[in-house]
This record gives C-alpha cells, sequence and structure tokens, in this order.
C-alpha cells in the first residue's frame, strides 16, 4: 500500500456536499444508539467506532435482542444486523437525508426493531429536521472512502498514544454531534462547570466536562475551517496553555478555537507521519498536564 493509500489527501473544498450529508446521516443513526443505550459517564455510550470497513455502532440492546448498525465505507452499504440472525440494509447513494431517514426506519421495523428518536441535527447551524430534508443528499463513494481511510489512520495512532496513560482515559470513538474522532485523558480532579458551546445543549456539555480533561482528535474541516486537521485542547485550559512550545513545527495554537491545531496535511506529507503526529499528541498532552499540575507519575506509563 502507498503513502498515498494510508494518507490520501481530503481537500474539503473537493468533498463538502459529502461530508455534510454523511454527517447527518451518522446523527441518524448515532441518535438510534443514543435513544437505545443506558446513559455511560461523558456520552460514552453514543459514538460511533471505526472498523476494518467503516464505522459502527457495535451491539446496542434491544430487549432481550442486540442490533448493530455499520457504515461500508469499502462497499458502501448501510448494514444491520440483529443477534437473532436477522439482517437488512440498502446501498449507500446520493441521497436525501429523509429519504435515509425514513430507509433505515424501515428495515428496522422489518426486524421487529422499535425505536422513536428526536430528529433534529445537533451540533449544526440551522439544523433541518432529518424528515424534512432534501437539501442534503450529495454522496461521492471516493470522498467517503477516503474520508474512511484517514480515520483508519487516525484511529491506530490514537489507540498507541492512548496506551501511554493508565489513568482514566476514554475510548478511541467518532462523536456524530461534532464529527470527529477523539481520545481523552483525565486528570481525576472534577472541573468547574462548563459555560456551554454553541447548539449543543447546557447538560450535554457539562456531563462531558465534568471533570478536566486533555482531549485530542481529527476532524475534517467546516464551519469556517476548510482543511482537516488534528486537533488538542484542554478543559479547564490552564494559563499559559496557548503560549506552550508545542511540536511539530507545523502546529499552532487557534485561538478562536480555543486549542492546538496541526493540519492533516502537514501530517499526511511529513517524511514520518506517524511519528509526526503522535509527537503533537503528546507535547500538546505535556502542555496540558504539566501547566495544571496533573500527577503525572501516577497517570502515566513508565518507558520500558
Amino acid at each position: 500500500m502507498t503513502r498515498a493509500d494510508q494518507w490520501p489527501s481530503l481537500p474539503f473544498a473537493e468533498w463538502r456536499d459529502t461530508c455534510a450529508t454523511l454527517h447527518r446521516w451518522t446523527q441518524v443513526i448515532g441518535k438510534i444508539r443514543l435513544a437505545q443505550a443506558p446513559l455511560i459517564n461523558h456520552w460514552w455510550q453514543v459514538p460511533l467506532y471505526v472498523t476494518s470497513r467503516g464505522l459502527t455502532t457495535s451491539p446496542i440492546p434491544c430487549g432481550a435482542r442486540s442490533f448493530q448498525i455499520d457504515f461500508d465505507l469499502i462497499d458502501h452499504r448501510l448494514a444491520i444486523q440483529a443477534s437473532d440472525g436477522r439482517a437488512q440494509g440498502f446501498a449507500l447513494r446520493p441521497l436525501a437525508v429523509a429519504d435515509f431517514y425514513t430507509e433505515i426506519m424501515e428495515r428496522l421495523k422489518a426486524l421487529g426493531i422499535d425505536v422513536r428518536i428526536w430528529t433534529t441535527p445537533v451540533e449544526i447551524p440551522d439544523p433541518i429536521p432529518f424528515e424534512q430534508d432534501r437539501q442534503h443528499g450529495a454522496y461521492d463513494p471516493d470522498y467517503a472512502n477516503r474520508f474512511w481511510r484517514v480515520l483508519v489512520q487516525a484511529d491506530r495512532v490514537l489507540t498507541a498514544f492512548r496506551a501511554g496513560f493508565i489513568g482514566k482515559a476514554s475510548p478511541v470513538h467518532f462523536f456524530w454531534g461534532s464529527f470527529d474522532l477523539a481520545v481523552t485523558r483525565f486528570s481525576g480532579r472534577r472541573a468547574l462547570q462548563h459555560p456551554g458551546a454553541p447548539n449543543v445543549a447546557d447538560r450535554v456539555t457539562r456531563e462531558a466536562y465534568s471533570h478536566e480533561v486533555s482531549s485530542c482528535g481529527f476532524w475534517p474541516g467546516g464551519a469556517g475551517l476548510e482543511q482537516a486537521i488534528f486537533y488538542s485542547y484542554a478543559y479547564a485550559e490552564p494559563p499559559g496553555f496557548e503560549d506552550a512550545p508545542v511540536r511539530p513545527e507545523a502546529a499552532s495554537y487557534a485561538r478562536e478555537m480555543g486549542e492546538f491545531i496541526l493540519p492533516y496535511d502537514a501530517v499526511r506529507q511529513a517524511a514520518a507521519p506517524d511519528e509526526a503526529l503522535l509527537d503533537f499528541l503528546q507535547s500538546t498532552y505535556e502542555a496540558a498536564a504539566t501547566l495544571a499540575h496533573w500527577d503525572r507519575a501516577a497517570l502515566e506509563r513508565a518507558a520500558t
């Protein structure tokens, strides 16, 4: 596999419409999981996970049964599999969000799964309820596949980074609200109540940021940022964080976002992409943990 296959280009301008559609499709599926799964701290019961073919909900409880929903971004299908052996699915293709929503609900009903969700998208300006949304329906299979291939690499490196921490840490998971892949480390101390964020319910942010965190991940771009990035932030942000020296040289602090960012292109074009990304993750974490006086000796795995 070539470098371009492993770390494909992902120019946001070329796939913004597909990105917008896929974002909303994942919200439909994510809300199905949200409706069925019991609350786990920091909303960890709702994300999707990267697979060797796309994204999955993992098993969702449904009475004595379970089911899971998978985006196959190689063969471009949406697959539903139930624990009783029954299955449904349909092709991923240019399809309005309203039609995608109708299709998935009909397929679930055919499996004897009755799920009701709140149909308004979250963390999106001017949201259109799923059943009314005919503005978003673009689907370019090449760019959907490229996006997944980037997630595979990001998931792999973020998992390696997570392994160096023995304190409380999240899984590497894909949040369909913000449409990003993330992993979060915790100091173990409670944080001041979060002041809230645009287009997000206060109860969501307060649960997510109930404790001090250093969080990092991958975001494909949007909302005025026309490029894919890796990011890292701290909550609550300690004094001096924005001026901390971080690596590599292409990384910078974005004050309007309140986080360090590293362009995806800087990683994929680096001589050693894994090392460049790990350097960014480690140096930004060290800035957050050191400035906030985390008990790093107790939280980090000793080098062997």
